[in-house]
């Protein structure tokens, strides 16, 4: 199996619900950050690529049809062209939304994360996701005008490499029809899915510490 459909955009774009939206249409299993937290010995991939090594794509994504959000957001340029016959699909949001949304969950967490009583594997998980997504994308993630002029390079790097004729600028508030039309599928008799990504964020990890 190949990715058929690779995600580009930034978590807190509405990835969670692109993921679910997939798989409702036959594009699961979808990679997401979830399935590295409960699928712990996909990490060797992850630390080999923080290492600096070559990673094999095919093997990365083995079993999976499509991907959304971090850490496969953070080399979708490396799998587009791994996967050349996959579409890409690239999650926006209004700036003020995906900021507030992005620091209040994402940014606050990578904060505040070694402070906290997690399970050594999960600790070793965001060690390395720290080093990826931290580190390889932001300069200060704790400053709104830093976090988002990493926000606006992607968004406009996106557009820069990938052919409009590959490419779905998608907003999640859009529902089924722009996703559906893209990836040439009828759309679905089921209601769009719809998540609290706020709430479910922090219930991977405890609840949200004070």
């Amino acid at each position: 199996m190949s990715l058929e459909v690779i995600g580009s955009g930034f978590g807190r774009t509405g990835t969670m619900t692109t993921k679910q939206a997939l798989e409702i249409l036959g594009y699961g299993p979808c990679h997401h950050m979830v399935e590295i937290i409960e699928n712990p010995h996909q990490l060797v991939h992850w630390k080999a690529l923080a290492a600096g090594a070559t990673v094999d794509w095919s093997a990365a994504y083995a079993g999976y049809s499509s991907q959304v959000d971090w850490p496969g957001a953070s080399v979708w340029e490396q799998t587009a062209a791994a996967f050349p016959g996959a579409k890409v699909i690239h999650t926006e949001r209004p700036e003020d939304a995906w900021w507030n949304s992005f620091n209040g969950t994402i940014g606050k967490f990578f904060a505040v994360f070694r402070d906290l009583e997690l399970p050594p594997h999960i600790m070793d998980q965001f060690d390395t996701m720290e080093k990826l997504i931290i580190h390889g994308t932001f300069g200060d993630f704790r400053d709104r005008d830093s976090a988002l002029a990493a926000y606006r390079a992607n968004n406009r790097r996106v557009r820069e490499v990938i052919p409009p004729e590959r490419l779905l600028v998608f907003h999640v508030a859009d529902g089924w029809d722009p996703l559906c039309e893209f990836l040439g599928v009828p759309v679905p008799a089921e209601p769009f899915p719809h998540s609290n990504p706020k709430k479910e964020f922090w219930e991977h990890f405890g609840g949200e510490p004070e």
